[in-house]
């Protein structure tokens, strides 16, 4: 079931298996027979301004040319609508949402777990995983976590730290200090800019 609210915005409500009410917001153009308003201020298959016209006629213009009657400005005073393809337009701009979807940079963090008594192999190998994960730009959490009475000695644990960033200091930079919460000591890396 879809309710209609400012012309552009539909509420629809689904029903799941629990019986629960869910509420899909869909920002959707209202084309043909979907516009519920007297007149509307037209514009033409190029771009020219038709002036206001009645629902109908315009409506029947879209028809003889073969194309939609999309409502594009609905808050405007009267509405505003076009005669378009609308398919070839919905193509359009899902074709541009996808081109800048590409051309965004999604930054992750990724975490490496050490220990307080950490051996130099697992170190060293921690601290290659860490290097790629910095190099290709994502942000790196490096945390300890204190078992048992390892907490009683968190200097340990912030020294291992502070030799984990001086070792990525060439392609990292602090970007979170070491800091405990609860049980665990954390701090986060992210990639030195000038190196990219």
């Amino acid at each position: 079931m879809c309710a209609g609210l400012n012309y552009q915005v539909r509420i629809c409500f689904s029903r799941n298996k629990k019986n629960e009410v869910k509420i899909i917001a869909k920002q959707d153009l209202f084309i043909n027979d979907e516009i519920r308003v007297r007149e509307v201020r037209l514009i033409g298959l190029d771009g020219e301004q038709l002036g206001i016209k009645p629902l109908t006629e315009a409506q029947a213009l879209a028809d003889s040319a073969n194309v939609d009657l999309v409502l594009i400005q609905p808050q405007a005073k009267p509405p505003v609508a076009k005669i378009m393809d609308y398919g070839k337009f919905k193509f359009e701009y899902q074709k541009k949402q996808k081109e800048q979807r590409k051309k965004q940079s999604v930054v992750t963090v990724k975490e490496v777990r050490l220990s307080p008594v950490i051996d130099k192999g697992d170190f060293e190998t921690k601290l290659r995983n860490a290097r790629k994960f910095l190099e290709k730009g994502n942000k790196v959490k490096v945390s300890i976590r204190f078992k048992g009475r390892m907490i009683t000695h968190k200097e340990v644990g912030a020294k291992v730290l502070a030799e984990f960033a001086e070792a990525t200091q060439d392609v990292a930079i602090i970007e979170q200090r070491a800091k405990m919460d609860g049980r665990q000591m954390f701090m986060q890396l992210s990639p030195n800019s000038e190196k990219k």
